[in-house]
């Protein structure tokens, strides 16, 4: 059995989308067992006074190009979304919800490729519930799950914890207590694990 790896996410964020596509083979080359914990991106910039890369132009230019770099190395599908930044609090609330459910990889892997492959406007709660349809899933209860109580403090209690380890953006990774930070850090944490 391989170490375990906690792995901070956003569906909204492009970056994450990138290390999640690339899992599995991590997974494959070290036996690690994947932890994916929901946070609120847009919580931890407003905590940390961080930001997207995208509010400094000539970063979001550089930023758009390394992602396509990565894209092209790991033979991964990315389009760049025409609606972002997206609102990802209701998606991060049911992801919350959601979190050792049997749905839920599944759920998580439709809303990244809705997002980062279909370029959906996923802050609209109509396309994420026909995105969840077509995907087999019974989006109203989905929905409905995003709006419970215990899904609100899950993703409040999961964003608050990664602020108080020292995550500032995402993904953030943790082997052990030992925190990466981004997917080009995917070598360091295969190495952390290793």
């Amino acid at each position: 059995m391989g170490k375990t790896l906690e792995f901070l996410f956003d569906v909204g964020s492009p970056t994450t989308y990138l290390a999640h596509k690339r899992m599995p083979g991590l997974i494959e080359r070290t036996g690690a067992e994947v932890i994916y914990i929901p946070v609120l991106l847009g919580g931890i910039f407003k905590a940390t006074g961080n930001a997207s890369p995208v509010m400094v132009p000539a970063k979001g230019v550089y930023m758009g190009a390394d992602m396509a770099r990565y894209a092209k190395r790991f033979d991964i599908t990315l389009n760049m979304n025409p609606h972002f930044p997206i609102n990802t609090l209701p998606m991060m609330r049911m992801l919350a919800g959601l979190v050792g459910e049997d749905p839920f990889p599944q759920v998580v892997d439709v809303l990244f490729d809705a997002m980062w492959k279909g370029r959906k406007q996923m802050g609209d709660p109509a396309v994420v519930a026909e995105v969840l349809t077509k995907a087999g899933f019974d989006a109203p209860a989905l929905l409905a799950l995003a709006e419970t109580q215990d899904a609100k403090d899950a993703l409040k209690t999961n964003t608050e914890t990664a602020i108080a380890r020292g995550a500032f953006g995402a993904p953030t990774f943790f082997v052990d207590d030992e925190m990466f930070f981004g997917q080009d850090r995917l070598d360091w944490v295969e190495e952390a694990l290793s």
